[in-house]
């Protein structure tokens, strides 16, 4: 039976932030802060330091606009921490400014584009968010497999994954309110999935980044990652994606893979978000390994995985909407070799001259340009009605028109920021020629173990019905236009969830 709504009352919020602290990532161990949907929309940087330690509206808000920049932070939770500064990072390795993981008005500027629409808005929770719960998932291996499926243990759980947050940082957005199906509550709203095709997948250890360049060599997307451990640590070199499974069936196998407790038996764990590998594969040429979800999306600076890279489950499925199975490579970079070491060169990206914002009015947001819907002004506040989700800016993701530019607080040309400027929305940035993969055989070859017929044999096609798409529908309260799907190959057909069998035996996780 799945466990009571849950919420957090005003009174005791002090209380139930402690107990969170206490179980936060080492990355997040400093006091949670008082935040509303309110404080997120009205943050603003003054240009002066960086972000502020600990937890900040203002760390929510960047953390929304690189997730739409197409830059992951991992988890939107407002904290300062690894996986927002390695984002910070990736955003500054793509933008061509100096990488230091810091935000300064420079890089400030540059978000501003993704800024256009509200970053929060008023979701109603649906009788399907509270279907198809589990009480709980266990450690142990035997007793996974003795469930029906790995599935979500509460409303929270399954709104922090479609929206991209932290499951406490829901409940602090929302106290006083029980996660239940009837009751609106706050989110914040990232945009629907890429579905750029990306030619070659670079995958940095050391730095827990996965970045991902179309055929051109433009860098499409960027995310944390776990890749490896000391006794299990990832392949090297360069494989080739060469099948994708959808909530995935996993086989423990104790004798080809690791060896978990007291199991010394093969287990099949039944397919669900929570399980070893989430609800995402990504199978490589180097047998048993793959880029797949994870069922604990605050810890991939934290934990470790058994060889295979993981990312989040919302990212491992975009990236898997984006690759073309037999074609898309992935290169493993070698210790001290940077993603930046291996991929062109970026000219520094130039902000254009700014023009006022244009902002979203009851009645609907028009496509910019049209004057249909629009005022001048800040953002409108999205509620609750049936529309369609966020798109992403021009360039990502195939968005046909360009958001409404921004005024921001500096100019940024080519030789750094000019004093007293102004800088409008609107990035645009060279990209070379891609520079091809590095050469050389895969090193540390695995017994196979992942039968050709455990997954599937093609590639996701964009969905008009994932569940962020879903969600985003009815909290974007029909404002919003959708960024229409430009896949690079004709989309074939995906498994049904929980008719692939697992990956199988191999380090798996």
């Amino acid at each position: 039976m799945p466990r009571a709504p849950l919420m957090l009352t005003a009174a005791p919020l002090a209380l139930a932030v402690a107990l969170a602290v206490a179980a936060a990532p080492a990355r997040a161990q400093s006091a949670r802060a008082i935040i509303t949907a309110a404080d997120i929309e009205a943050a603003t940087f003054s240009g002066v330091g960086e972000l502020p330690p600990g937890q900040s509206a203002l760390t929510a808000r960047v953390q929304v606009l690189l997730d739409r920049a197409g830059v992951s932070p991992g988890v939107v939770d407002g904290f300062r921490g690894g996986m927002s500064e390695s984002a910070l990072s990736a955003f500054e390795r793509k933008s061509g400014l100096p990488v230091d993981g810091r935000l300064d008005p420079q890089v400030w500027a540059l978000l501003q584009p993704f800024a256009a629409a509200p970053l929060t808005a008023d979701y109603t929770i649906t009788d399907a968010d509270a279907q198809g719960l589990v009480e709980a998932i266990p450690t142990d291996y035997a007793k996974k497999a003795e469930m029906e499926s790995m599935g979500y243990t509460s409303v929270a759980e399954r709104l922090a994954e479609t929206f991209h947050m932290d499951e406490k940082f829901i409940l602090q957005l929302n106290p006083g309110v029980a996660l239940e199906p009837g009751a609106t509550i706050k989110v914040t709203v990232p945009a629907k999935p890429i579905r750029t095709k990306v030619a070659r997948i670079i995958v940095d250890k050391e730095a827990g980044r996965v970045a991902a360049y179309d055929a051109a060599g433009r860098m499409v997307v960027d995310y944390p990652a776990t890749v490896g451990s000391s006794d299990n640590p990832s392949p090297h070199g360069t494989h080739t994606v060469t099948a994708v499974a959808k909530n995935p069936d996993y086989t423990y196998n104790p004798n080809t893979n690791f060896k978990q407790g007291d199991n010394d038996k093969v287990l099949r764990v039944p397919p669900g978000p929570n399980g070893p590998v989430g609800n995402m594969w990504i199978d490589l040429s180097e047998p048993t390994y793959g880029i797949h979800g994870t069922p604990t999306p605050s810890r991939l600076f934290v934990s470790e995985s058994h060889g295979c890279v993981r990312l989040t489950n919302w990212d491992a499925t975009e990236l898997a909407g984006m690759v073309t199975l037999d074609q898309t490579v992935v290169e493993f970079l070698a210790p001290g070799v940077r993603i930046a070491d291996v991929t062109p060169a970026v000219p520094p990206a130039v902000v254009p001259v700014a023009a006022p914002v244009a902002a979203p009015v009851a009645g609907g947001l028009s496509a910019p340009g049209t004057g249909d819907g629009i005022v001048a002004g800040a953002p409108a506040a999205l509620s609750v009605a049936a529309g369609k989700p966020l798109p992403r800016p021009a360039g990502l993701g195939g968005a046909t028109a360009p958001l409404p530019p921004l005024a921001v607080p500096v100019a940024v040309a080519a030789d750094g920021m000019t004093a007293g400027g102004v800088a409008p929305a609107g990035v645009v940035a060279g990209a070379a020629p891609m520079g091809g993969p590095a050469a050389g055989p895969a090193a540390g070859a695995m017994t196979p173990a992942l039968d050709a017929a455990a997954v599937a044999a093609g590639v996701p096609a964009p969905a008009a019905d994932d569940s962020l798409s879903q969600a985003l529908s009815t909290a974007s309260g029909g404002m919003l236009q959708a960024a229409p799907a430009m896949p690079a190959v004709p989309p074939q057909d995906v498994p049904a969830a929980g008719t692939v069998p697992a990956p199988a035996a191999g380090p798996g996780t």
